[in-house]
C-alpha cells in the first residue's frame, strides 16, 4: 500500500504510534488546564476559577496580530509557577503527557528568570525542574533540558544565568537558548557573553529568530553561531540564507501551529515547512506549546500532512532527523536511533529505509555533551 492510500483515520493512528522527537516545547506554555486551577486556587493568583474561562485564559487566539500579542498568553502560567512545587509538577506531567503520545525524546525549555519573583532562587528554580523531568521519564524515554534568557533582560542577568545553567549539565540541562519579544529586542548579539559563558561550559546554543522580522532576522541570529534555529521558517523567502543553512548544517525547529497564531504565516497551508525540508534546509517539527497552542505532537505531524502536504515518508524522514539535530549525548542517540529504525522497519507505509535520512548528524559526538 502507498501512503497516500491511507485513509485519514489510519493515517492518524500510524502517526500516534510513531515513535516521535520534539526539540522545541517550552514549559511554560504547557500547563495543563486542571494544574492551572489548582496552583490558582492554592497560591491565591488573580485568575479564572472555572475550567472553560481557565482554558480561554490558557490558549492564544488561533490568529494573533503578532509575535507580541502570542507572548501575552504566558503571563497566567508564569504568575502560576512561581515556587519549586509548581515547577516540578508541571514538568513531570509534561514529560507524562509526551510520553504518552509517544515522544520517545523531549527537549523542554524554559526561562529562569521568569520564576524567581517569589523568592525563588536560580539554582532551587532549575533543581525543580529538572528533578520533575527526570522523575517522569519512563521506559527508556529521553528527557533534556534547554536554559531560555530573554531579549528583554539585562545583558548583565542572563550571563549570570549561564553561569547556574552551566552547574546542571549533570542533571539533564544540555542547551541554551534566547527568546523573548523579537520586534522590540532584535539583536541577539547584546547577549553575546552568556552565549560565550553557555557555549564554554559545554552546553549547546540556539536561539529563536523569525518570528519578527523575516529572514533577516533568522541571518542575523547565525551571528551567535547557533547548533539549531528556533522557528525561521521564513528563511525561505531568501535563497541564499537556505543555502548558508544546508552547508553550515543548521536546522529549523519549525513549529506550524504556533507560527500561524504569531501571524508569522497566514495558514498551515501556506507554511514553509514542505518546501524548506525539499530545498534540503534541515527542519525539526514540534509543537512549541501544547496549551499555548492546545495541541499534541501527533495532532501537529498529521497537520502537516493533511494540511501542507509532507508525504508519510517525508514526515518519518523530519522525525528520524531529529535525533540527528538533539542536544544529547551520542549514546542516548545512538539508542534512540535503534528504536526508532526498529519500529520503522515493521511499517513499509513510510516508503523510505531509515538509514537513507538525509540529514548530516549535526550533532556528532563531538559536538554532543558528554553528561546527560
Amino acid at each position: 500500500m502507498v501512503p497516500d492510500a491511507l485513509s485519514i483515520a489510519a493515517r492518524r493512528r500510524l502517526i500516534e504510534a510513531m515513535p516521535k522527537a520534539e526539540l522545541h516545547l517550552h514549559l511554560d506554555g504547557s500547563v495543563r488546564v486542571d494544574t492551572a486551577l489548582e496552583l490558582a486556587r492554592t497560591r491565591d493568583v488573580d485568575a479564572p476559577r472555572d475550567w472553560a474561562e481557565m482554558y480561554d485564559a490558557l490558549v492564544a487566539p488561533e490568529r494573533c496580530a503578532d509575535q507580541a500579542e502570542l507572548l501575552r498568553a504566558f503571563d497566567l502560567p508564569i504568575a502560576l509557577m512561581q515556587d519549586a512545587e509548581a515547577l516540578e509538577r508541571i514538568a513531570f506531567e509534561l514529560v507524562r503527557a509526551k510520553a504518552a503520545d509517544n515522544v520517545r525524546y523531549v527537549e523542554i525549555r524554559w526561562g529562569p528568570l521568569l520564576h524567581i519573583a517569589g523568592g525563588l532562587s536560580l539554582e532551587d528554580g532549575i533543581a525543580s525542574v529538572s528533578a520533575g523531568a527526570r522523575a517522569a521519564a519512563r521506559g527508556g524515554q529521553e528527557v533534556r533540558l534547554i536554559c531560555t534568557a530573554l531579549r528583554s533582560h539585562d545583558p548583565a542577568d542572563n550571563a549570570a544565568l549561564a553561569e547556574v545553567a552551566a552547574g546542571f549539565r549533570d542533571r539533564g540541562l544540555t542547551g541554551f537558548d534566547l527568546a523573548g519579544p523579537e520586534e522590540a529586542y532584535p539583536d541577539p548579539l547584546l547577549h553575546r557573553q552568556a552565549f560565550g559563558i553557555a557555549r564554554d561550559a559545554g552546553l549547546h546554543i540556539t536561539v529563536h529568530a523569525g518570528e519578527w522580522g523575516g529572514a533577516a532576522q533568522v541571518r542575523r541570529a547565525l551571528e551567535v553561531e547557533p547548533e539549531r534555529i528556533a522557528h525561521g521558517p521564513c528563511a525561505i523567502d531568501d535563497d541564499a540564507l537556505c543555502g548558508e543553512l544546508i552547508d553550515r548544517g543548521i536546522p529549523l525547529d519549525l513549529c506550524p501551529t504556533s507560527n500561524v497564531q504569531a501571524g508569522v504565516v497566514p495558514s498551515l497551508a501556506h507554511h514553509p515547512l514542505a518546501r524548506l525540508h525539499r530545498t534540503g534546509v534541515q527542519v525539526t517539527l514540534s509543537t512549541d506549546d501544547t496549551t499555548v497552542s492546545d495541541i499534541s505532537l501527533s495532532e501537529e505531524y498529521a497537520h502537516a500532512v493533511d494540511s501542507i502536504g509532507l508525504t508519510l515518508p517525508e514526515l518519518w524522514s523530519i522525525d528520524r532527523g531529529a535525533l540527528e539535530a538533539a542536544f544529547a549525548d551520542e549514546s542516548a542517540v545512538a539508542r534512540l536511533r535503534q528504536e526508532f529504525d526498529d519500529w520503522a522497519a515493521g511499517v513499509p507505509e513510510l516508503g523510505t529505509s531509515p538509514t537513507s535520512v538525509r540529514y548530516a548528524p549535526g550533532g556528532e559526538s563531538g559536538k554532543r555533551g558528554a553528561s546527560a
